[in-house]
Parts: structure tokens; C-alpha cells; sequence
């Protein structure tokens, strides 16, 4: 049989392509060897904030009384959130093989390999060696997580000792001391979540300072609370040696050794390029990724590349927009993908979003700006249900344009209403169309409107 599409990985990228695909009319054959959903579904971005729910739950219940809530002593069960975890992405799982049915897509439970080239047509073999062949293709094999050539690691890692994201969100007993390796998304949100039901927490990061590429303001910031809630930060320390039971760092010159109970390594991932036979039909990787333009094609004809695969924002989100614009593609529809309106967010508590260009950036590429930075305070919803936490909104406009650059903000909800302030970026709104809109009162997005009325 001939397909239209073939998709190898089934994540955010790959199912999303397939729907889009097949309900357009496409005879679409999608690969995936592990789980439909991938590892944003199985073992990251669903799974993690399930957990950190959780703990959202327990800590509001321990110091509710300052609300005028009264408990009994509160506990905490790993195990029984585990389980509730494992639940909810059962439930997605299945939402997903539904979606691919009602679509008319063929899922192949197998690991692919691209073969070559059979005139016009793509050919794959599966894991049981049965051909394929399809008129497009689409690359969406994610990531993997980065294992830097640390002298004890990879056998701290298969005894269990050391865990990457999977291991992490399975563990049914909390350690009594986490060491994590990597300040970056998944560090802090473990280290936040593990530091809230009972762990003793220290992260080791070799850069001077968190969050990586996030504004140096809102880095310090986070820092700070992070701190003021009793998480170790070992800044500029670079992870020397991994033990059974220990890991050797060194800072400002001096070595030094951390007992530990459990290990997170978490400091990136990588495209997941490795064995797909990409060289059968001439695309050579770029820096480890799959290079692709702006409308995700690859280098060669009829072969694209969405998702982490690509290298270029590693979101689940931008994968979704980044399949649906491959699929325009192939279907003849002009579209191309916009990064300039695309959130990044850091679910700790608080949450840290952001979106557009940062004061930095501005600054560097010497354009006029103005910036305003109000705490959310400013807002009469986050007064109501907050005890005045660390919290900051910080946008920054372009003053040739009269447009908002950036946004950048710290506390609660940031996550939910960052899309807004992408929106506005990307729509290119004056200053003066911004303040046109009207915000729904009380909610803690009014803080947008605040500042909008003050740059």
C-alpha cells in the first residue's frame, strides 16, 4: 500500500500531524514503539504537573490556617499519587488512540527505519521488517535526555541511583536527600516539588545562574524564593565524579562531596536522530538536529521535521503548530510557523512565563525601548487567595513601533495568561489597541492591563 504520509514518532508533533492529516483526507500510516503521546505525555509534560498538583494540594492545606481553614495533621502519599499520575495519562493515552481511529489513521506499534528512496516515493521498514511507502514524511522522533561524559554516571544510572525525567515521576517513596543535576526546566520543577512533600534538596548548576536563557531579573528572583523555601543552590559548581551513594562536585577550585539518596540528571536533551536511516535519502543532521525552514521542510523534497526533533524550541506546544503548518504544506496551504509568539514556561511555585524578546535582547540589537515592572499585587484576585508571595510582571515595548517586545512574568497563573501578551506580539498591537481591550475583573491577568497603562 501506498500512504500520502508517513510519520515516524507518535508525540505531541507526530499525533497531531496524523490528525490534522487524516482528517483532511490523507492516507496516513503513523510509527511509534513505545506509547502514542511520546514522552510529553508519558514522561514529562502531563505526568510532572499531575505531581506538582499535588503538592500544590498539601502545601495550600498545611498553611491554610492563615485563610481561616483549620486541619488536622496532613500527610502525604507518594504511592497513591503515583498511582493517580498513571491514571490521568491512561486516560490521555487513550484520548489520543481515539483521535487517531475517528481520523482514519493507521498506527503501527513498532520502531521505523527509513530504507531510501523507490522513485517519488519514501520507503520504510518497521521493526519486523515489513515495507512502507509513502509520498511525504514526517520526522517527529523527539528527544532523549543529554548524558554528559561524567566519570561514575552511566553506571549510577543503571543501578537506579541516578534517574532521568522517567525515573523521577515514578519514584513511590520520597527521597530523603535529591541532588539534582541542571537547573533548567525539569530540575526546578522537580527540585520544587520534591523540596515541597519532604525532600532535602540541592541542585548543582554549572552556570552562574538558573533558568537558563530566562531574564536575569526574574532569574534572581526565583532563585531567591526557591532559597527562602529551603531548596540548596551550588551555582557555577560542575559535577565531578557520581558514586553508590554520593556526587563529587567542584566550585570556585575546590572539590567536595554531597551524600544523596536519590540523583536527577537533568541537564537537557538531545534530537532523537540516532538509527533512523536518515542518511538513505541525504539528510545529514545539523548540530545533532534536523535542520528545517520556517515551514518545516527538510533539505530534502517531501520530508519534514516537527517536535524536539528539529532542535529549535524543544516545546510540546510549538511541535503541535509546527505539525499543523508540515500538513498545510504538504496539502498545498500557505503557512509557515512564527517562534516570535511562542511561551516558554517554568511551572515551580511560583510559575515563571515568558514570551518575545527580553530587555537584554533589546538592548543588543540596540533598539529604543521602555519597560514597566509591577508586582502582582497590582491585581485584586491575587490579593484575595495569596499571602503576598514573590511575584513580578515585566513587559518591555518597542518604541519605534509602539508595540509590545516582550513579557516576562513570576506567580501564579503565569502560565495561563502568557498566551495573551504572545497574542498581542504577534498581532503586532499599539500600545493603544492593547488598551482597548477589556480584561475580566478580578483575575490575576488584570496585572497585564496595569502595566500596559504605565509603560
Amino acid at each position: 500500500m501506498i500512504y500520502d504520509l508517513l510519520i515516524i514518532g507518535g508525540g505531541p508533533g507526530g499525533y497531531t500531524a496524523a490528525e490534522r492529516a487524516g482528517a483532511a483526507g490523507l492516507k496516513v500510516a503513523l510509527f511509534e514503539q513505545n506509547k502514542l503521546g511520546g514522552v510529553c505525555l508519558n514522561e514529562g509534560c502531563i505526568p510532572s504537573k499531575a505531581l506538582l498538583n499535588s503538592a500544590k494540594l498539601y502545601n495550600q492545606a498545611r498553611d491554610s490556617q492563615v485563610f481561616g481553614i483549620k486541619t488536622s495533621e496532613t500527610s502525604y502519599d507518594q504511592s497513591q499519587v503515583i498511582k493517580r499520575k498513571n491514571k490521568v495519562v491512561r486516560m490521555l493515552v487513550a484520548g489520543v488512540k481515539q483521535k487517531m481511529k475517528a481520523s482514519g489513521v493507521e498506527v503501527i506499534e513498532a520502531a521505523a527505519r527509513i530504507s531510501g528512496r523507490d522513485g517519488d516515493l519514501f520507503c520504510l521498514h518497521d521493526a519486523f521488517d515489513k515495507k512502507y511507502s509513502g509520498r511525504n514524511l514526517i520526522i517527529a522522533t523527539g528527544s532523549v535526555p543529554a548524558i554528559p561524559p561524567i566519570p561514575g554516571l552511566k553506571e549510577a544510572l543503571a543501578s537506579g541511583f541516578v534517574v532521568t525525567n522517567r525515573g523521577i515521576l515514578d519514584l513511590t517513596e520520597i527521597p530523603s536527600h535529591l541532588v539534582v543535576i541542571g537547573a533548567g526546566v525539569i530540575g526546578l520543577e522537580m527540585a520544587s516539588y520534591y523540596r515541597t512533600v519532604g525532600s532535602e534538596v540541592t541542585v548543582i548548576e554549572q552556570q552562574k545562574k538558573i533558568a537558563g536563557e530566562t531574564d536575569p531579573q526574574i532569574s534572581e528572583l526565583l532563585l531567591r524564593d526557591l532559597e527562602r523555601k529551603g531548596i540548596r543552590f551550588l551555582l557555577g559548581a560542575k559535577v565531578t565524579n557520581v558514586g553508590t551513594d554520593f556526587v563529587s562536585y567542584e566550585q570556585d577550585g575546590i572539590i567536595q562531596e554531597l551524600a544523596a539518596d536519590c540523583v536527577l540528571c537533568a541537564v537537557g536533551r538531545r534530537p532523537a536522530v540516532s538509527d533512523l536511516g536518515l542518511e538513505t535519502i541525504g539528510i545529514a543532521p545539523e548540530n545533532g538536529a534536523v535542520g528545517t525552514d520556517a515551514q518545516g521542510r527538510t533539505n530534502v523534497p517531501g520530508v519534514y521535521a516537527v517536535g524536539d526533533v528539529n532542535g529549535i524550541w524543544m516545546l510540546a506546544h510549538a511541535a503541535y503548530r509546527e505539525a499543523e503548518v508540515a500538513v498545510n504544506t504538504i496539502l498545498g496551504r500557505e503557512d509557515k510557523v512564527s517562534y516570535l509568539n511562542c511561551p516558554s514556561v517554568i511551572y515551580t511555585s511560583p510559575e515563571v512565563a515568558w514570551v518575545g524578546l527580553t530587555e537584554a535582547e533589546l538592548e543588543q540589537a540596540g533598539k529604543p525601548y521602555r519597560k514597566v515592572e509591577l508586582p502582582f499585587s497590582y491585581s485584586g484576585r491575587y490579593q484575595a487567595e495569596t499571602e503576598r508571595e514573590a511575584s513580578l510582571c515585566k513587559l518591555v515595548l518597542d518604541e519605534e513601533s509602539m508595540t509590545l517586545a516582550g513579557c516576562q512574568l513570576m506567580g501564579p497563573y503565569a502560565s495561563e495568561f502568557i498566551v495573551a501578551v504572545g497574542i498581542m506580539i504577534e498581532q503586532k498591537l499599539t500600545l493603544d489597541e492593547i488598551k482597548a481591550q477589556i480584561f475580566p475583573h478580578p483575575t490575576v491577568a488584570e496585572v497585564i492591563r496595569e502595566a500596559i497603562f504605565m509603560l
